[in-house]
């Protein structure tokens, strides 16, 4: 009998690793006039983050809060937060990753900023701060720029400056709020930069409670209900958004990620838009094949991932998707509902299966080998 492998057998890339930013932290990195007001923020921060994970006013606003309704007490007053790459680096060894991709926690909500000028600034800060402190390659610690969805072409700007930095590979969308959706052609400067550059662009939800689709979920009366719908409603809204606006079309080479929502939703509205297509592709002339092919050419991150009685239903829900090439692991390290790799290991899949789905999917996404390099870099270094 073969010999069942273990998770020692894989390389582990983490697809969505959260750093942990404050406003005291990007104080250094930030334009005046800009400085003044987050010294202001910070020195306030605190006691807000006694009420609530996350939701500091003018930093990380729009948590799902009392005006929304009775607040229940959850795993998020036991949220935990790691705040050095020595750290981070002795704290994914004991799950057994070996690459970690590098996330925000604040700048998750940057996309509720309403300020254009504020909320450009505040993504550069975070990215000179991410690439100062936190980007260690030879640590297997690689991070995402920070995307401003108020200043794409100040977001443009941010990704041609890092191109050639090893330690990033990919630009975070936010997904919290974000309006328009990202497919908006106000957008194509990111993409654009994002694709010359050989970087992924990740999207990543955020419980939130919002005045815009899919997070206007103010009449829940519970957070078990936002969270039950925001995340995935989320990916979902941008995923249709993005494929009938035709982002696949006028950027074939982008390599696109949706995070945080599971993988469950992907079958069903990669069903959905097939059926719409096959009865309106009139509308959508510019898309050259049906949405099916766009969607099986996006990766899927797996946390939280669903765990349904019959464990091999997993395998044949991925099955539809072609995920056995396109999903990859994430663990959301460390935040409360983290997925250990064992979650993923204890399902049926076959050990070439899990091989892609732990690590070589990512690389591919990333276009790096499993020593944090980057094959763009090289190659071009080669070239000359």
């Amino acid at each position: 009998m073969a010999k069942r492998a273990t998770l020692d057998d894989f390389v582990v890339v983490d697809c969505d690793v959260h750093v942990h930013e404050m406003p005291s932290d990007l104080i250094p990195y930030i334009d005046m006039p800009w400085r003044v007001s987050l010294e202001t923020i910070a020195a306030n921060a605190a006691k807000y983050l006694e009420i609530g994970y996350l939701d500091v006013p003018a930093f990380s606003p729009g948590a799902s809060g009392s005006s929304f309704g009775p607040v229940w007490p959850s795993s998020h007053e036991a949220a935990r937060v790691v705040l050095t790459p020595e750290a981070m680096r002795a704290e994914l060894d004991t799950i057994n990753v070996d690459i970690g991709i590098l996330f925000p926690d604040s700048m998750l909500k940057l996309a509720t900023i309403t300020d254009e000028e504020y909320a450009a600034a505040l993504a550069r800060a975070y990215n000179a701060w991410l690439v100062e402190t936190w980007c260690r390659p030879e640590q297997g610690l690689v991070g995402c720029l920070v995307a401003s969805p108020q200043a794409p072409e100040d977001t443009a700007a941010q990704i041609e400056k890092y191109a050639k930095h090893p330690g990033v590979v990919g630009v975070y969308l936010p997904g919290a709020a974000v309006d328009p959706l990202w497919g908006d052609r106000k957008y194509d400067p990111i993409f654009k930069a994002a694709e010359a550059a050989d970087f992924a662009v990740l999207l990543h939800s955020v419980g939130i409670v919002h005045p815009t689709y899919p997070f206007n979920t103010h009449g829940f009366t519970s957070g078990f209900a936002r969270h039950t719908t925001s995340h995935t409603l989320s990916m979902m809204a941008n995923l249709v958004d993005m494929v009938s606006t035709g982002v696949p079309e006028r950027f074939p080479n982008l390599r696109i990620c949706f995070t945080e929502a599971g993988v469950a939703w992907v079958p069903f509205v990669m069903m959905r838009m097939d059926r719409a297509y096959r009865e309106g592709r009139a509308e959508v002339s510019y898309l050259t094949k049906p949405p099916s092919e766009y969607i099986k050419s996006f990766f899927y991150a797996t946390q939280p991932i669903e765990e349904p009685q019959t464990l091999a239903d997993m395998v044949r829900l991925v099955n539809l998707y072609d995920g056995e090439n396109q999903t990859v692991f994430a663990s959301d390290w460390p935040h409360h509902d983290f997925d250990h790799p064992n979650k993923i290991h204890q399902m049926p899949f076959s050990d070439e299966a899990k091989r892609k789905i732990f690590g070589t999917n990512a690389l591919r996404m990333f276009n790096m080998d499993e020593h944090c390099r980057r094959l763009s870099l090289s190659q071009g270094a080669a070239a000359r």
